[in-house]
């Protein structure tokens, strides 16, 4: 049966994302369109805040991989009927964020959540995969333009390829332009300051949030340098 007030639509995706139903994800998009919910909308109030409930039952222990992978599917499938219809004005990325598991660590299912969880709150993800070599890193976020890279790695002997990250950031003088967030199961909170990174997430749910609050930093001091530049 469709459904036509919109807070029931919005409630059907974002159910749809933590029950991992991609078929009903896909109904309720084509619903959302239908009656005139706008696209960015859908995808915000809708297949974002649906992720919002499976990270923390992630984070909880109530949901395992398996199930972060059907909910991770459930919102791709309503994304790709929604981001077609986003407006111009909409299209409007929130930020850019590269992301990657260090060179020598194949591990990347943190890596891969942080991603879901990034793509649904509207952020473009630059994904690099695993095993990425520390000058990787620095040239897609300056091909890109990106405001954050994200490194994480559950092996002790690849640390020193995310201090390798940052000591090109500052010979390079981009430290002011580009934030690094680490994590992962090698990474603590004294090595991130010790090697100078920005942010340290303790798992994918905190990195997330860690990256957000950065970028936002960063766009603040964008608009604030546009408004002084008018003045001048």
């Amino acid at each position: 049966m469709k459904t036509t007030n919109k807070e029931a639509i919005l409630k059907k995706l974002a159910e749809a994302v933590v029950a991992g139903d991609t078929k009903t994800a896909e109904e309720a998009a084509k619903e959302a369109l239908a009656v005139g919910i706008p696209a960015y909308d859908a995808i915000m109030n809708g297949l974002a805040e649906g992720m919002k409930v499976v990270g923390d039952k992630y984070e909880k222990k109530e949901y395992f991989l398996p199930d972060m992978l059907l909910s991770a599917d459930a919102m791709y499938a309503g994304l790709n009927i929604l981001t077609p219809h986003i407006s111009k004005s909409e299209s409007k990325s929130r930020g850019k964020v590269v992301l990657g598991v260090v060179e020598g660590d194949i591990h990347d299912i943190g890596k891969n959540i942080v991603k879901i969880m990034l793509t649904a709150s509207g952020y473009e993800i630059v994904d690099l995969g695993r095993d990425v070599p520390a000058a990787d890193f620095i040239e897609k976020a300056k091909s890109e333009g990106a405001q954050v890279i994200a490194m994480s790695t559950l092996l002790t002997p690849t640390l020193m390829s995310m201090k390798t990250v940052e000591d090109k950031l500052k010979e390079e003088g981009l430290k002011d332009k580009v934030k690094t967030v680490i994590g992962g199961g090698a990474v603590s909170e004294d090595w991130r300051s010790k090697i100078g990174s920005d942010a340290y997430g303790k798992d994918a749910s905190e990195a997330v949030d860690r990256i957000k609050l950065l970028i936002d930093s960063i766009m603040s001091a964008v608009e604030m340098m546009k408004k002084e530049n008018k003045k001048e």
